[in-house]
């Protein structure tokens, strides 16, 4: 049994009447479909009675035309995307967690990391805790249930279950009669909140998510805030706000988040954009076109361009029909899926010196095929630019990042790399470029653990940590 480590799409709906929440559900968990490809699911409350519906597969895949009937109508929701780091894809792990009890049911969907979920899990398990998934979700789950016993409402017991957990966590978990959000106290992970024109409050990861369904973004959901929806409106906790340094994960700016959010007030457009200014400024080539990698590279391409005063142009052509590349479980699957996904436009490319902007370079592999790619449509020269600064450390909050052994900027110079990438020249932001990224000043405010090696909060014991992946069921 392997803990699994996620990054993925958390949505709810509160509506003071029943309306048809199975098809808010499915555009809002569509327009996060980029957080996670490899299940999906949605909890709907009607009359007091809890309906679900999950499974592996994407939105479209899980969320038929017959599901949503047979979800049809409701007046709370929550809904989850899934992307597992490690671990198998299985539907046991597939969320919203539901927790069906004699007293009301719960229902709970995360997006993030506990770093000290093994340590909880253990004293939960010897304390009598039943489990069924290998994801940390359930570890906050079995919290809940077992805080809620002292407790006088879902939202103390859920104060109580925060104070034990270390590391991000955006939450949504609802009962019978209430929506509630949480994020951890460092900000790790986005959560905002909105309204529709017809009363709806809606919860999620991404603002793209409220432009989905037609509600109107209210404010981000601050670091260490809980925020109850129910009949009597609005209310915010914020036990926990200000306790710890906000930490927002970078990486939510350089890849994760779309291009038409924003976060904790910044548009992620134009922030990757900033990113691409500080690349051409600070790595100058002479060359023919600028372009970037789908998607997440053409924002700072289009930056460098205007600043270079290089022309930018279309470098590939993306099938939209292939999920994302770096959240696939398995290397293999990430080349076929390559493969299948990008294809280079001939004259954009032969005969041409041109400067390829990507988000990131983790692994090395898909920048390598896209080298190649680019090379047998005839580049004359390929001059990189990455609008991050290198990988060096494993990410204990969600990102697939989990060990040195994987990261190429670890074990290889900048030369080597250029060598082993088949590049003429590679260049990458640097930690001052991130804060012009990020318009901030000594990456405050935000994690760069990744790329520094300051973690946030403490890190796992790797002894438990190994012992604990170790009993994973192949």
């Amino acid at each position: 049994m392997r803990h699994i480590k996620e990054e993925c799409g958390v949505f709810g709906v509160f509506s003071p009447t029943s309306i048809s929440m199975s098809s808010l559900a499915y555009f809002g968990l569509s327009s996060l479909q980029h957080r996670g490809q490899e299940s999906c699911g949605v909890v709907i409350n009607e009359n007091d009675c809890f309906k679900s519906c999950k499974n592996t597969g994407l939105v479209n895949e899980v969320l038929t035309p017959q599901a949503l009937q047979d979800l049809g109508n409701g007046d709370i929701c929550i809904g989850h995307v899934r992307y597992c780091t490690t671990g198998g894809n299985h539907i046991q792990n597939a969320q919203p967690i539901l927790i069906n009890r004699i007293a009301h049911s719960l229902a709970l969907a995360h997006n993030g990391n506990i770093v000290n979920a093994y340590e909880l899990r253990k004293k939960l398990e010897l304390e009598g805790s039943i489990f069924h998934s290998t994801n940390d979700t359930e570890v906050i789950a079995h919290l809940i249930i077992k805080n809620q016993l002292s407790s006088s409402s879902l939202q103390d017991a859920l104060q109580k279950s925060a104070q034990s957990l270390n590391g991000a966590y955006s939450l949504v978990l609802m009962d019978h009669s209430q929506l509630i959000a949480m994020r951890d106290p460092h900000g790790f992970r986005p959560l905002c909140y909105g309204q529709t024109s017809r009363g709806e409050y809606i919860i999620a990861s991404e603002t793209s998510a409220l432009d989905a369904v037609e509600a109107n973004f209210i404010r981000d959901i601050l670091p260490g805030e809980i925020v109850v929806f129910d009949k009597q409106g609005v209310h915010s906790i914020q036990t926990f706000c200000n306790q710890k340094p906000k930490t927002t994960c970078s990486f939510e700016y350089i890849y994760f988040a779309r291009a038409d959010s924003s976060l904790d007030g910044q548009s992620i457009h134009l922030a990757r954009m900033r990113a691409g200014e500080f690349l051409a400024k600070t790595y100058p080539v002479e060359a023919d076109i600028v372009i970037g990698v789908p998607d997440s590279g053409i924002d700072a391409a289009i930056g460098y361009a205007r600043a270079s005063n290089i022309p930018y142009g279309v470098g590939f052509i993306k099938n939209r029909y292939i999920a994302r590349t770096f959240i696939s479980p398995t290397q293999e699957e990430r080349i076929e899926k390559l493969r299948l996904k990008l294809n280079p436009i001939l004259p954009n490319i032969k005969g041409k010196k041109i400067i390829l902007i990507d988000d990131s370079i983790v692994r090395g592999n898909t920048t390598k095929r896209l080298v190649k790619l680019l090379r047998g449509a005839g580049a004359k020269e390929i001059h990189m630019r990455v609008s991050s600064p290198p990988f060096l450390n494993p990410c204990f909050y969600g990102t697939d990042i989990d060990s040195k052994e994987y990261l190429i900027a670890c074990a290889h110079s900048v030369s080597q790399i250029e060598k082993l990438l088949g590049l003429d020249s590679l260049g990458y932001l640097t930690l001052e470029g991130m804060d012009y990224m990020l318009q901030t000043k000594g990456l405050q405010g935000y994690c760069s653990a990744c790329f520094t090696g300051n973690y946030p909060t403490p890190i796992p014991n790797n002894t438990k940590k190994n012992q604990f992946e170790n009993k994973e069921q192949k």
